[in-house]
């Protein structure tokens, strides 16, 4: 177990923090994502950094690097050279959380046939106006039950025929990694926040400084 991301979820003032303020940042998230009001795909880039600059936060710019190469798809940051995947899911299930995004159905069946987990997970569930959560899953129990239901079971591969972005973990297998006894959570009560905000406000305060 990652003791740094322990610490984070027992330090019970952090843990109120997150619960005020992920709602606020993620909504943040959306409305600079977004255009004509449909969501845009770089979302998962801004809240991304958003719980990367919480591990800043917590544990110092020093400790956390974000520079990660992209041939490591599922590494997204490291604390303490320990490997970090950030994933985010809408909704009350936990279906369609991406291990590798890919369109090549070649290098999606590889990548199948080759995975095994690889470094702890934390994520985020936003179900707005419902209860969700923010997760910390470690590497031992996806290692233990990638063991224990197999690859068949633990991996969703897209289906034959379609255009899919990725392979995914499976349903099943999310399901059961959020309640692990050795997995944590800061149970979030995802209240929308009305805000007043400006996509291009701080690019013309720019445009107006001398």
């Amino acid at each position: 177990m990652n003791r740094y991301l322990f610490e984070m979820f027992e330090d019970e003032a952090l843990k109120i923090k997150i619960k005020k303020r992920l709602p606020y940042l993620y909504r943040i998230a959306e409305l600079e994502s977004s255009r004509a009001g449909k969501i845009g795909m770089e979302v998962g880039s801004v809240r991304e950094k958003i719980i990367i600059a919480l591990l800043i936060y917590k544990f110092g710019e020093s400790n956390v690097n974000a520079n990660i190469s992209i041939i490591e798809p599922e590494v997204d940051v490291k604390l303490f050279e320990q490997p970090i995947s950030i994933k985010t899911i809408t909704g009350t299930g936990f279906s369609g959380v991406k291990l590798i995004w890919t369109v090549d159905s070649q290098k999606a069946r590889e990548f199948f046939e080759n995975y095994s987990p690889c470094c702890d997970i934390l994520l985020v569930q936003i179900v707005w106006n419902g209860k969700g959560g923010f997760y910390y899953i470690p590497l031992e129990a996806q290692e233990r039950l990638f063991e224990n239901i197999g690859r068949d079971r633990y991996i969703k591969l897209p289906k034959a025929g379609t255009n899919p972005r990725g392979v995914e973990i499976s349903k099943e297998a999310l399901s059961s990694l959020v309640l692990d006894k050795e997995s944590k959570v800061v149970e979030i009560d995802w209240q929308k926040p009305e805000i007043d905000y400006h996509p291009y406000k701080r690019w013309v305060d720019y445009w107006r400084e001398e």
